[in-house]
């Protein structure tokens, strides 16, 4: 019940955001995909493996697909729905090199539906790209991705890197 109220309050924050900010003079920003490149981190004995699909914004939330892939740990991998609320505020302040703290939710797919939390710090390099410290608990264990990530227009051929499986 606790995580379905989180996940209310953050669309509550996303939506009353979106609603109040001005619209965007860059209608550029609002049609940007949001790609992230594969990352891994160590867990006990193994590795864990963050994939996410391309992300696209609508009311201010970027959505889509992930996969956590744990070697050799194959019953702790899921995968699920992303979505993080990026305002129009935090587009702006990262077009102009700040970087952004932002969070939204992980929601696994299948049987229980677990929502997680997630944080996030975009740091920007230029316009289009940066890197991303991301951060969530699973169990006792806090996890922490580093990213890098990129836009791409909507009418751009999207083309998704897939994690390489090294295995040790």
């Amino acid at each position: 019940m606790k995580q379905i109220t989180v996940l209310l309050a953050l669309l509550a924050v996303g939506w009353s955001a979106a609603c109040a900010a001005p619209a965007s003079t860059n209608s550029g920003t609002e049609n940007r995909i949001l790609m992230i490149d594969p990352s891994s981190m160590p867990v006990d004995a193994g590795k864990a493996t963050l994939t996410i699909g391309a992300l696209r914004r609508t009311n201010g939330i970027y959505t889509g697909d992930y996969k956590i892939r744990v070697f050799p740990w194959f019953l702790k991998n899921e995968k699920g729905t992303l979505a993080i609320v990026v305002s129009d505020a935090s587009l702006a302040e990262a077009s102009q090199g700040k970087a952004v703290t932002i969070s939204g939710t992980a929601t696994t797919s299948g049987k229980g539906g677990r929502i997680r939390h997630v944080d996030a710090t975009a740091t920007p390099v230029d316009i289009n790209h940066g890197t991303l410290k991301l951060w969530f608990t699973a169990g006792k264990w806090k996890m922490i991705f580093t990213p890098a990530y990129h836009f791409a227009g909507s009418g751009t051929t999207l083309v998704v890197a897939q994690a390489a499986e090294i295995k040790p």
